[in-house]
């Protein structure tokens, strides 16, 4: 049985700086009709940074959608015409200060399927330089270092919450593991 929803009428009720919002009715395999709230995003980048002794590099930063403080890679969108690898260039520099000579592609993921279309795109940062953090007018943000086994430990206390981060601290674990 083929279980996709074919899309009859789609309908864009909002369209903002970061996140559009549109409403699908869909056909279900049964034939019956259902909506579908779907947000659109125009894709992400994270970056795992990891310095020469091993650590990786976090921004702290307030996010008004939880309320609360939340300890993550550094990320940001992907702006129009821009390429995944210059957007993680580019929020690197300006989230923690640091440029990378060594930037890899490492695979991307879905980060909410369920309502979102939103992909972020997943790079290793590597060979290091320090310089000066430059964020947005509205960003304020603090730059921190960890080794890896202390970040595998917050994940487990449930300190780190952040979806992508979790996934970027397990693979630097991997990494860690076999390169250092």
């Amino acid at each position: 049985m083929d279980f996709e929803e074919k899309t009859m009428k789609s309908e864009k009720i909002y369209e903002g700086k970061i996140i559009n919002l549109r409403i699908d009715t869909v056909e279900l395999p049964d034939k019956k009709y259902s909506k579908r709230e779907i947000v659109e995003h125009p894709g992400a980048v994270g970056i795992i940074p990891i310095t020469d002794d091993g650590c990786m590099i976090l921004v702290k930063q307030f996010r008004k959608s939880v309320e609360k403080f939340l300890l993550e890679i550094p990320a940001g969108k992907i702006e129009i015409n821009e390429e995944p690898k210059e957007t993680g260039l580019r929020e690197l520099a300006e989230e923690t200060g640091y440029t990378a000579n060594k930037m890899e592609y490492l695979f991307e993921f879905y980060t909410s399927p369920g309502f979102s279309n939103e992909k972020v795109y997943l790079f290793l940062a590597t060979d290091l330089e320090k310089g000066e953090i430059k964020p947005e007018s509205d960003e304020y943000i603090k730059v921190e270092k960890y080794k890896i086994e202390d970040l595998m430990d917050m994940v487990i206390r449930g300190e780190i919450n952040d979806g992508k981060t979790i996934v970027a601290i397990f693979y630097a674990q991997k990494y860690i593991n076999q390169n250092v």
